[in-house]
């Protein structure tokens, strides 16, 4: 009873591991550093979900030089209008802090604006 159990968890897992984005995660990690204003953001775990609406990720990130994974608590979300390019950037968030086209704070709809203008120019 157990066996066939185990082997069809394990026949399930590939599958789960293609659902993944590469190709939004990518954008996602473009998007944080532009962000940063650093080439040298290191990302944890992430997890990116192209099925759902709006398609989004969530990564775990730190800023400082030889954080490892399990150190990383801080977290960077995106949203996107679509899963393939160009996506779109809809909102980020920065752990609690969201930036959005229609924020009532004008500097963080502008760091949005800017970050949207940014990932435009180099989906092109």
């Amino acid at each position: 009873m157990i066996k066939p159990l185990i082997l069809f968890c394990l026949a399930l897992m590939p599958t789960a591991a293609l659902a993944q984005s590469a190709d939004l995660e990518a954008t996602c990690k473009t998007v944080a550093k532009n962000f940063f204003l650093s080439d040298n953001v290191a990302i944890g775990a992430i997890q990116s979900f192209p099925e759902l609406k709006p398609p989004g990720v969530r990564m775990a990130y730190s800023t400082r030089q030889g954080t490892s994974p399990a150190e990383m608590t801080d977290t960077f979300e995106c949203e996107f209008e679509r899963p393939d390019k160009p996506h779109n950037l809809a909102k980020f968030c920065v752990s609690t802090t969201c930036y959005t086209p229609n924020d009532s704070d004008v500097d963080r709809k502008r760091r949005f604006e800017e970050l949207r203008i940014l990932l435009q120019r180099a989906e092109k």
